[in-house]
C-alpha cells in the first residue's frame, strides 16, 4: 500500500492518485478493518460473548464511508493515513453502534443487516444492547491513540472527540433518531424530515470529515468547507437511501426495499416525488463539491470522485 510521507502538493501521492477509486475504497476499508480488530488490547479481559457481539456487527462489512472520509480528509490535506487510521475505527464502532441499536425490536425491529442475521437475533437482545454499548465507550479510547500512537498534537484530537461527543450525543445523531422515531407518528413537512437526515446522516459523515482535518492540521477555512461538504453530501447519501428504499435491488442492498412504506416512514419521495429527489442529490452533491473546490485544499481528488460515486451508488 502506497502511503503519503509528504503533501500531495509536493508529489509525493501521484501513484495513489492513478489508483482507481474503487481500489482506493478497498484499500482504505481492508486497514480500517484491520484497525478494527485490533482495537481491544491484547491484555485486556473482556467476556468471549461481549467480544464476538462486537465483532459480529464490526465485521459484516458495509462501505466504511465514514472512515473513508476520515482518511480522504486527511490525504486530501497531507497527512499521514495510519494516524488517522485510529479515528477511523472510531468512527465506525459508533456508526455500527448506532446500527446495532436500530434493528432492535423497540426500535426498528429488522431481522436482517447487510445480508446477515442483525445482532439481537444471534445474539439476543441484552448482548445486543452492551454490545453497541461497548462500541461507543470503547470509539473514545480509540481516538486517543491518535495521539498516543502518533503524536497528533493533544489539542487536535481533543477537539476530534469534542467533536464526536457533539455529533454522535443529542444534538447530533441521537437527537436525529429521536425525530425520526417521532416522525413515523407523522410528518408534516419536508423542513423535518430534513433535519432528521442532517443529524441522523449527515452529522456523522460531517465528524469524518473534520476529524481527517484536524489530524492534518487543517485551518479553520479547511475545516468550514469540510463541514458544508459534509452536510450536503450526507443529506444527499440519505435522500439516495431513500430512493434505493423504492426502487433498489434487494440482493445489493442486503435487506428488503420497501421498508419505509411498511413503517409508515415519510422520505423525499414522499414529498417530492422519485425524480425530484434524483435532482436534488445531483443538487446536493454539486453543492458539496464546491465547497471543496473553493476550501483551499492540497489535493481535493479523492474527495470530489467519492462525491460523484455517492451520487451514482445502486445500494
Amino acid at each position: 500500500m502506497t502511503r503519503y510521507e509528504h503533501s500531495p502538493a509536493e508529489g509525493a501521492s501521484s501513484e495513489v492518485l492513478r489508483q482507481p477509486l474503487e481500489e482506493y475504497i478497498a484499500s482504505v476499508g481492508e486497514l480500517v478493518s484491520r484497525e478494527l480488530k485490533a482495537t481491544l488490547p491484547a491484555g485486556w479481559e473482556v467476556p468471549q460473548n461481549l467480544r464476538e457481539a462486537m465483532s459480529y456487527s464490526l465485521m459484516a462489512g458495509g462501505k466504511r464511508l465514514r472512515p473513508l472520509f476520515v482518511v480522504a480528509a486527511c490525504e486530501a490535506l497531507g497527512g499521514r493515513r495510519e494516524a488517522a487510521l485510529p479515528v477511523a475505527a472510531a468512527i465506525e464502532m459508533v456508526h455500527t453502534y448506532s446500527l446495532i441499536h436500530d434493528d432492535l425490536p423497540a426500535m426498528d425491529n429488522d431481522d436482517y443487516r447487510r445480508g446477515k442475521l442483525t445482532n439481537h437475533k444471534v445474539y439476543g437482545e441484552a448482548t445486543a444492547i452492551l454490545a453497541g454499548d461497548a462500541l461507543l465507550t470503547h470509539a473514545f479510547y480509540s481516538v486517543v491513540q491518535a495521539a498516543r500512537r502518533y503524536g497528533i498534537p493533544a489539542d487536535n484530537v481533543l477537539s476530534v472527540v469534542e467533536d464526536l461527543a457533539e455529533m454522535a450525543g443529542p444534538r447530533g445523531m441521537v437527537g436525529g433518531q429521536v425525530a425520526d422515531m417521532e416522525g413515523e407518528q407523522g410528518l408534516t413537512d419536508l423542513e423535518q424530515l430534513r433535519y432528521i437526515h442532517l443529524h441522523k446522516t449527515s452529522d456523522l459523515f460531517v465528524f469524518s470529515l473534520l476529524a481527517g482535518g484536524r489530524i492534518a492540521g487543517a485551518t479553520e477555512k479547511q475545516l468550514e468547507a469540510l463541514r458544508e461538504f459534509g452536510s450536503q453530501i450526507g443529506l444527499a447519501f440519505q435522500v439516495q437511501d431513500d430512493i434505493l428504499d423504492l426502487v433498489g435491488d434487494e440482493g445489493k442492498l442486503g435487506k428488503k426495499t420497501g421498508s419505509d412504506l411498511k413503517q409508515q416512514k415519510v422520505t423525499y419521495p414522499y414529498f417530492i416525488g422519485l425524480e425530484a429527489s434524483r435532482t436534488e442529490v445531483e443538487r446536493l452533491t454539486a453543492a458539496a463539491q464546491k465547497a471543496i473546490r473553493e476550501g483551499g485544499f492540497p489535493d481535493s481528488t479523492r474527495l470530489l470522485e467519492i462525491a460523484a460515486y455517492l451520487m451514482s451508488r445502486d445500494h
